[in-house]
């Protein structure tokens, strides 16, 4: 029996699967509808697919190392319970073993842990954890030596921040202080050059308004901004913060000192920048008595 594309759509519709399932779920089952939905829900595809739509904003951050690569990986699920789970992550910690392997998210959905994608392994623990996961997205540094820290750890290589960061030169126990600064103090960018033009041309602004609000003549609003520009400049980067095990020290001054070159981190924390929905109960409860 020819499956036409109406048929494709509709069972799409009806169960959020992708395109060539719905297909294949048809064709086994000779076009019929109700069956072709019962067979996506045997393969666990269906029900994951219900779930997709509800925002998965907790999870974990993993971090991994193999020689002078390190890479980070954020898996969303919707609960902090579920992030709790050792199914979980066991299923992150191989997520993160795969993604050494790869350069970029999408080819990490794409590589293999036994056999399997790592998207249809996501998708396969969907159906049986019964929450919507997700794989968000990954970073890599090369360098010399790359160390590892993580945050409140859920268990090891794994927790709510995880940070990477690439030296040469120095020694481990250096970067390992380095990775713990940036997990407290959470850099913008490594140094000045790496600053996005637009939040520093945007901070500039700021700084000027309330430079003209205070009425002193313009030379001295041009070396109220220099200096504040200055001082957000050296709190937004890396190296030009007050390093946390010395204050007295700048992080570069530090490096300099333990004989390192900072080249790169990354700081990945779960679900910045996820909007969660905010469900209001009582509003629910109403609307519902209503009907």
């Amino acid at each position: 029996m020819a499956i036409t594309a109406a048929q494709v759509k509709e069972l799409r519709e009806s169960t959020g699967v992708g395109m060539m399932d719905a297909k294949k779920a048809l064709v086994e089952n000779d076009g019929d509808m109700e069956a072709a939905v019962d067979w996506l829900r045997t393969k666990g595809l269906a029900k994951a697919a219900k779930k997709a739509g509800r925002t998965a904003a907790e999870g974990l951050v993993a971090v991994a190392v193999d020689g002078g690569k390190g890479v980070a990986v954020e898996v969303n699920s919707e609960t902090d319970f579920v992030a709790k789970n050792a199914e979980f992550q066991g299923m992150v910690k191989s997520i993160a073993g795969a993604a050494l392997n790869v350069t970029d998210v999408d080819a990490l959905k794409a590589a293999d842990i036994g056999g399997k994608t790592v998207e249809t392994v996501i998708t396969d623990k969907i159906a049986t954890i019964g929450e919507n996961m997700s794989l968000r997205r990954m970073a890599v540094i090369e360098a010399g030596t790359v160390v590892t820290y993580v945050h409140n750890a859920a268990t090891d290589g794994m927790g709510k921040i995880g940070v990477l960061v690439g030296l040469n030169g120095g020694d481990e126990a250096f970067g390992k202080q380095v990775a713990m600064h940036i997990a407290a103090a959470n850099p913008a960018a490594l140094g000045e050059a790496d600053l996005d033009p637009a939040v520093v041309e945007k901070e500039k602004q700021v700084q000027i308004d309330i430079a003209r609000e205070s009425g002193k003549p313009e030379n001295i609003i041009e070396n109220m901004i220099k200096g504040r520009m200055k001082k957000f400049i050296a709190e937004s980067t890396l190296l030009g913060q007050a390093f946390v095990v010395n204050p007295d020290l700048t992080v570069e001054a530090a490096a300099k000192e333990a004989g390192a070159e900072i080249v790169g981190f990354v700081r990945m924390e779960v679900g910045e920048g996820i909007e969660k929905k905010e469900e209001d109960f009582a509003a629910e409860v109403a609307k519902a008595v209503q009907g």
